[in-house]
């Protein structure tokens, strides 16, 4: 690789980056400007239209198709503008959610992020990292990785250096190589970077996750309107062709008309309005301490209907201090004191990720007085099946002594002995009976409790292949025959206003469950400290005897989780899941990762370990429920905000499809011609950009937001008519009252349809009624005056004739007025029919025990 112990130089890591590209999986990276522009014009619609248009003017109508070029081009220009500038805002969100490594680089090391380390590069992992690359171990110390993601198996693999040419594929090998993706559970190293990007193992395995990426709820919804559009359009404006067709009309007018209908009745916008939107909603999460990694999660959080976290710096403070040890005795200071030592020469010498009980330990234990003499001879990492991590360590001349620490009954399962001031003596069963209601009396008092055991061990005990490393078959062979040194205390306070918080989100619909590692005891302690109902238990050993659909049945009426492993978890995730419930996780260390990809939303916080930020879709900038109480009424602003442009859409695309449908068995004419047609869609697009500034009914804020496709349908019914019904009677006022010619006819639809279409969303945005009770924001109103005043400034410039516009008598601006306020009574009206037909079906769903979740994949 060309390289030393003390690394790269920064120029040798700029030219290899450039040789071999960024450290990343498929294509990273922004689109460019000019892809952005040319997505403008991919859609086939408008490719037919602008070949139509060049056509037309060979056949010498220059004019009608240099217009409909021009507003082509300034639609495509409006979408450029908006998706560039969301672009622009995702870009800067991600910048700052950047995982990083640290390089040894100019015989420094710094760190840098993931996607600039380059071959030749020495990294130094520590517990919690994520290899950022493929690599040889050429530093070890007690390092011990997770390989499940490539291989599959759940024991963590021990790695060590070794010579020689090292083949991946090789079992023999492996130890010697890191590999991309994969996380140190414990211990310390340095890797040398042999490949990266595509060229890595997990490269192939990369290729096809990005083929396609997981369809969340909000993405599946905004698709299936999309389809639910698609085909009514195609329907109708097939219909329009053939009766303009049937008719003998121009058949290349008839082919522009209805492709600019087309064009004028899909929601091409709604890309733009969802990106908007989500953006918007990231740019005030950051205000709230919120950081989102991917954005269609803002509206998945607003969906939520159970958020499953454990205690610890959500419920409370999360700074874990040293109260008192004990021994079975709780009297007995010798015992206490003995415990104490042995639990900081346990945490001083574990490899391990450092967490916050070994803090404290260091922070408040005695060190033991000959603490520099005692050396590691091998560890046996904390995993979540033991519940223990022990440590092998041995002063010169003496035999080495087993240390464990970790969860009461795991060591006092392993242990035959207790302490008793200097000596031990055999445990029997009144000896369990006394411990257990030891550590059952401080879990009550809500303290935090970790075991300590001790065996004096033989020194053939430690015979291996590696002579300072313990693997899993070691753990049954040396944590046996403990003797049970005593226990020690922690408290970790409730944190202030997390009742209110937890009220909060209760007010939102949002249950709050807690799934903890810690015993059903001191759980409920803090439940109760923080105002928790708890209305039912399972602990981990329950969870084993219960089949999934068991499971299922118990998870949705259970409040505590306790004594749970990441397993365990992500069953708890996937029942609720199944149960109907759209689920977020909190969650922060290598064992939560399983459940944060299976949850709808996954949150961690930003001094997690990689794994966790990586596996996460949220980032906390600190653990707190009241953000994400933020983020819930953000996701849900998010959803209703796109919902306001959806029922728009509906409301007056479908009444223009019927409006336009009949104009052509009706009209001895083209109701309007196809520039205007894409005139009147732009001046509606753009007033429309402003619907992710709205604001949100509190009453709307305070449901989770999900998709009903068959309401939007119902909606559409509903609505759509309504509009053509008040189109059909401009019509009738147009040609039989006014009397006014063709020209007049275009000009006096075209500016109704806009005032009708534009001013229809100040009543569908708000279920309130009467619909001013709810004042829309300011950029939205100022949106709706602007182009109101478009469309009736333009008949009247000098533009209005080369659009095909004339001047329309007094009394149809009188007609106009009583046409749209009758027109905004009666979906005022209609709304009210709705919305209370709606809070029926609601209350009937939430009474009727076998509604489920809508179906989403799974990431």
């Amino acid at each position: 690789m060309d390289t030393s112990a003390t690394g790269l130089t920064s120029g040798e890591a700029a030219a290899r980056l450039r040789d071999d590209g960024p450290n990343v999986l498929g294509r990273g990276g922004r689109r460019t400007r000019l892809a952005i522009l040319a997505a403008q014009f991919a859609s086939p619609l408008v490719l037919i239209l602008v070949i139509a248009s060049l056509v037309s003017i060979v056949a010498g109508d220059r004019i009608e198709a240099g217009i409909i070029l021009a507003i082509v081009a300034m639609s495509a220009a409006l979408g450029f503008v908006q998706e560039a500038r969301s672009e622009a805002a995702v870009a800067a969100l991600q910048a700052r959610l950047t995982l990083r490594a640290t390089v040894v680089r100019d015989g420094t090391e710094q760190e840098i992020p993931i996607h600039d380390v380059v071959r030749g590069d020495i990294v130094v992992l520590n517990a919690g990292d994520i290899v950022p690359a493929d690599g040889r171990v050429v530093e070890a110390n007690h390092l011990y990785v997770d390989e499940s993601s490539l291989t599959g198996e759940s024991a963590p693999a021990l790695k060590s250096p070794r010579d020689g040419d090292l083949d991946p594929a090789r079992d023999e090998d492996r130890p010697g190589l890191a590999f991309f993706g994969t996380s140190v559970v414990s211990g310390t190293g340095r890797v040398m970077i042999v490949a990266t990007g595509a060229r890595t193992s997990y490269g192939e395995i990369a290729r096809r996750l990005t083929e396609r990426a997981p369809e969340t709820d909000f993405q599946h919804g905004i698709r299936a309107f999309g389809l639910l559009v698609a085909r009514v359009t195609l329907i109708l404006v097939v219909s329009v062709l053939a009766i303009n067709v049937a008719l003998h009309r121009p058949l290349l007018d008839s082919l522009l008309f209805a492709i600019a209908l087309a064009v004028g009745l899909t929601p091409e916008l709604l890309p733009a309005i969802v990106t908007l939107n989500l953006t918007r909603g990231a740019r005030a999460l950051v205000a709230h301490g919120v950081l989102v990694k991917r954005l269609p999660a803002i509206q998945n959080l607003g969906s939520i209907t159970i958020l499953c976290t454990d205690k610890t710096g959500t419920l409370t403070e999360g700074h874990l201090q040293l109260v008192r040890s004990s021994g079975i005795d709780r009297d007995d200071a010798v015992e206490a004191s003995h415990a104490l030592e042995l639990a900081y020469l346990n945490s001083h010498l574990q490899a391990g990720f450092t967490n916050p009980l070994d803090a404290a330990i260091l922070a408040g234990a005695p060190a033991p007085p000959d603490l520099a003499s005692w050396q590691k001879v091998a560890e046996l990492p904390y995993d979540f099946n033991r519940r223990l991590l022990s440590v092998v360590a041995a002063r010169p001349g003496e035999p080495p002594l087993l240390v464990t620490k970790g969860a009461p009954e795991s060591v006092i399962a392993r242990a035959s002995q207790v302490r008793e001031e200097h000596t031990a003596r055999p445990i029997d069963g009144a000896e369990h009976a006394r411990l257990a209601a030891l550590v059952d009396g401080a879990s009550a008092e809500g303290y935090r409790i970790v075991a300590v055991g001790s065996r004096v061990l033989a020194t053939d005990e430690l015979a291996g292949p590696e002579s300072g490393a313990a693997g899993p078959e070691a753990a049954a062979r040396l944590e046996r025959d403990l003797v049970f040194e005593g226990v020690i205390l922690f408290s970790d306070p409730a944190k202030a206003g997390v009742g209110m918080t937890i009220s909060q989100l209760a007010g939102q619909h949002v249950a709050l469950k807690i799934v903890t590692g810690d015993n059903e005891l001191v759980a409920r302690h803090v439940a109760g400290e923080v105002g928790l109902a708890i209305e039912g238990v399972l602990t981990g050993e329950e969870m084993r005897t219960l089949s999934h659909p068991a499971l299922v049945a118990r998870a949705a009426r259970t409040t505590l989780f306790a004594r749970v492993d990441p397993d365990q978890k992500l069953r708890v995730i996937r029942a609720l899941r199944e149960a109907g419930a759209v689920v977020g996780y909190l969650g922060d260390g290598i064992n939560d990762a399983p459940a944060l990809h299976v949850a709808d939303v996954g949150i961690s916080v930003d001094n997690a370990t990689d794994v966790a930020r990586s596996a996460a879709d949220i980032i906390l900038l600190e653990p707190s429920l009241e953000a994400i109480s933020q983020g819930v009424t953000e996701g849900r602003r998010t959803f209703a905000n796109t919902l306001k442009y959806i029922r728009m859409g509906t409301s007056s695309n479908f009444g223009n499809m019927l409006s336009m449908a009949g104009a052509a068995l009706l009209l001895p004419f083209l109701p309007m011609t196809p520039a205007q047609i894409l005139l009147n869609n732009l001046i509606y697009d753009a007033s429309q950009t402003a619907i992710p500034t709205d604001t949100i009914d509190p009453d709307v804020a305070a449901e989770p937001a999900s998709w009903d496709i068959r309401g939007i349908e119902r909606f559409m019914v509903l609505f759509g008519p309504i509009s053509s019904i008040f189109d059909y009677l401009t019509f009738g006022l147009l040609l039989l009252v006014l009397g006014v010619n063709e020209t007049a006819f275009h000009t006096g639809w075209f500016i109704e349809s806009l005032f009708t279409q534009i001013l229809v969303v100040l009543v569908i945005r708000t279920r309130r009624s009467p619909f001013w009770l709810s004042r829309p924001s300011r950029e939205l109103a100022a949106a709706i005056a602007v182009a109101l005043a478009v469309a009736v400034a333009l008949p009247l410039s000098p533009l209005g004739p080369v659009l095909g516009f004339a001047a329309l008598p007094p009394a149809f601006w009188v007609l106009l007025a009583v046409i749209v306020v009758a027109y905004l009574a009666l979906v005022e009206t209609a709304k009210r029919w709705f919305e209370a037909r709606r809070r029926r079906e609601q209350t009937a769903r939430q009474g009727s025990p076998g509604i489920s979740r809508p179906v989403r994949s799974s990431p």
